[in-house]
């Protein structure tokens, strides 16, 4: 259901948007289908004939106040996300949380532009939804990780109550913070953004708040560019690299390729798609590389999307190079 759609004098289509909770309350409590005229919350008799009987209006009125009741004291999920109101994506959309569910019932939070959900607006005269979303939780961790030195003393300060906004977009956050929030009455601005200069040489002090900007590059997977996988942190990116060692042997006994089992090579088939060919060669690997992708002792910096490269030598000691490993000793 949508609203009625116009082409105004310059060319420019209007209206055609999905009708939202408030606009549909609106049209349901418009009291002109009564025939009525409604003036500073009174209504009179109008000069127009009533298309709707009054007994069904009130019925529907009785039904918008129950559910408005619900609607009001309910608890939400959302209240609790900490960036709820706060983060907006490129195009200056809000991002609302969203929530899906895996196995055991576990939920994941993420913040999703609102272009994307079922009731978001398209900006006018498209038909394809722009828009981002973020894993919640590795969002909100990345955030307290690289701003934990502007922090204030004290053990139950949050840094999220110091935040005004987050600005998403492919390659940063860009952060506004409250300095009075990190600061105490009367004290030095310069202390504060010295420490937010070593976050980001570019950090700056506009009247009453911090503006800094974090590097949120994407990481490439096969042929789609996440940008929501950049916030991997140290302990998160090892376990991930060892996981792709461990997807890729399992793959090779799948397909009798393993290197472990050469007396099931007479057996081999191929793999069937582009995401399995990626993930076997990383078995191939020289041994002392699978080692230390294992055992976590991979060189910092080193990710999945250079893992996965397809510019990979075939010789060991051209592998190690390119991964900026050791020769085994």
């Amino acid at each position: 259901m949508r609203s009625k759609q116009w082409t105004a004098r310059s060319g420019k289509e209007r209206g055609g948007y999905l009708y939202g909770p408030s606009g549909l309350s609106y049209l349901l409590r418009n009291r002109i289908y009564l025939g009525e005229i409604t003036h500073k919350d009174k209504s009179y008799p109008g000069e127009h004939d009533a298309i709707i009987e009054a007994d069904l209006f009130q019925q529907v009125q009785d039904r918008l106040a129950q559910n408005h009741h619900k609607f009001v004291h309910r608890q939400t999920r959302s209240a609790a996300c900490p960036l709820h109101n706060k983060i907006f994506d490129a195009q200056g959309k809000p991002m609302r949380p969203n929530f899906g569910y895996g196995r055991g019932k576990k939920i994941y939070r993420y913040y999703v532009s609102d272009t994307l959900l079922p009731l978001g607006r398209l900006k006018a005269g498209s038909t394809t939804p722009l828009g981002d979303r973020l894993s919640a939780e590795r969002t909100e961790r990345f955030l307290q990780d690289r701003l934990s030195s502007l922090k204030p003393d004290g053990p139950d300060f949050e840094i999220f109550e110091a935040i005004k906004r987050v600005m998403f977009s492919s390659n940063k956050l860009t952060v506004t913070l409250q300095v009075a929030a990190l600061i105490e009455a009367n004290a030095c601005e310069d202390t504060l953004l010295a420490k937010a200069q070593q976050i980001d040489p570019a950090a700056k002090i506009d009247t009453d708040d911090l503006v800094l900007s974090l590097d949120a590059r994407p990481v490439r997977r096969g042929k789609s560019v996440r940008s929501t996988d950049c916030f991997l942190d140290a302990p998160e990116q090892r376990k991930v690299l060892a996981e792709l060692v461990r997807t890729s042997h399992r793959k090779l006994t799948e397909l009798n390729a393993s290197p472990l089992h050469p007396e099931m090579h007479e057996h081999m088939s191929t793999p069937v798609n582009e995401w399995t060919r990626e993930r076997i060669a990383i078995g191939l690997l020289a041994p002392d590389i699978q080692k230390a992708l294992l055992t976590g002792k991979a060189p910092l910096g080193l990710d999945p999307e250079r893992l996965l490269s397809r510019d990979m030598p075939l010789d060991w000691d051209g592998q190690r190079k390119f991964l900026g490993m050791n020769a085994a000793n």
